[in-house]
């Protein structure tokens, strides 16, 4: 079974109304949509905004369902000037760019007495997803690389050169890593699919309302064909 989790209602209201055979379960506020796309076995879900929130999420989906992989999809901000709105972003892997122990003597991102803070995706997640992408037919350009998530919004130029520089962020959003860090814990392969929204600079707040509805659309029609191609 494939999980798919994204982090609003509209990054999963299309994906719910492709599902036969729904079936709801409910857990801590959410509701699990348990059924057939493509006579693929899938379950989605809204984790809600936030690094606490989708941790909850996975935790509580991996539990419930038993799934073989998850995929977390949704919108993000570009940290690189080559890709733009609209874009699609798959992740090579994750960091927690908020995570920030430098007190105790630790680099940014670094998690305390884990054995990893960088969270690796699944390859062969990864070369479906690239498998995906011309069967789609998406009229943008995908790139793969590193996925920053933390607890905030992205809207300023300073703080967006930091996350290329101390991390290497190709997009930052705000679930991607905290999903990854629990997927990794309980050895599940997982996957971030992001689609550009904004540019995570001055400009943020302007592009995000503009833009969104076309960012969703494109992470949708590549999920669907991942979900044709997934194989548990």
């Amino acid at each position: 079974m494939l999980g798919i989790i994204g982090a609003m209602d509209e990054e999963v209201a299309r994906l719910k109304e492709m599902i036969s055979g729904l079936h709801i379960v409910q857990r801590a506020g959410m509701e699990f949509y348990k059924g057939q796309i493509s006579e693929k076995d899938v379950v989605v879900v809204k984790c809600g905004v936030g690094k606490v929130n989708a941790a909850m999420c996975t935790q509580s989906m991996i539990d419930l369902f038993s799934v073989d992989a998850i995929i977390n999809t949704g919108i993000a901000g570009s940290l690189d000037a080559d890709i733009d709105i609209g874009d699609i972003v798959i992740a090579t892997d994750t960091v927690e760019h908020d995570m920030d122990v430098a007190a105790l003597g630790y680099a940014p991102g670094i998690i305390p007495d884990t054995e990893t803070s960088v969270f690796k995706t699944d390859t062969e997640l990864l070369e479906t997803a690239q498998a995906s992408v011309e069967a789609a037919k998406l009229d943008v350009k995908v790139f793969t690389g590193r996925v920053v998530s933390g607890d905030q919004f992205i809207s300023s130029r300073e703080k967006k050169k930091w996350l290329v520089s101390e991390f290497g962020g190709r997009c930052a959003e705000m679930e991607g890593a905290s999903i990854g860090h629990v997927a990794v814990l309980n050895r599940v392969p997982y996957l971030v699919v992001r689609a550009i929204s904004d540019k995570a600079d001055d400009s943020a707040e302007m592009d995000y309302p503009t833009f969104a509805a076309r960012a969703i659309d494109n992470s949708v029609r590549l999920m669907t064909e991942i979900i044709n191609r997934f194989d548990s």
